[in-house]
């Protein structure tokens, strides 16, 4: 987050600099400015490319991995339980525990796979 404020800091000083903070002397009053529009549209850029993107990437390949998910796999879920995959439905699994217990949870709640 600190990146952005940064970048878009930055931003703006350009624009000022491009713009300028009013019009020079002896011009006309009432035209269109379009440095409103290309800060805009730096804005959204800068927004798709640090937020948007990184987000949509990490939820594909969270699919991938509730798709790959099979029985024996080792897991970590989102609360920091480790186990072993025991059994799958389609919005749930059962996981095994160190201890032999064994817990029902959210299927989406794997937060990923630990290697083997």
């Amino acid at each position: 987050m600190l990146r952005l404020g940064i970048l878009a800091s930055w931003l703006m000083a350009l624009l000022v600099l491009l713009g300028g903070c009013a019009p020079p002397e002896g011009t006309e009053k009432g035209g269109f400015d379009w440095s409103i529009i290309i800060f805009l549209v730096l804005i959204f850029g800068v927004f798709y490319f640090l937020i948007i993107r990184p987000q949509r990437k990490r939820q594909k390949e969270h699919e991938q991995l509730m798709q790959e998910l099979r029985r024996g796999d080792k897991v970590i879920t989102a609360g920091g339980i480790y186990g072993v995959v025991e059994s799958l439905s389609d919005d749930s699994i059962v996981i095994k525990v160190e201890s032999g217990a064994t817990l029902r949870v959210a299927r989406d709640s794997v937060a990923g796979r630990r290697e083997k």
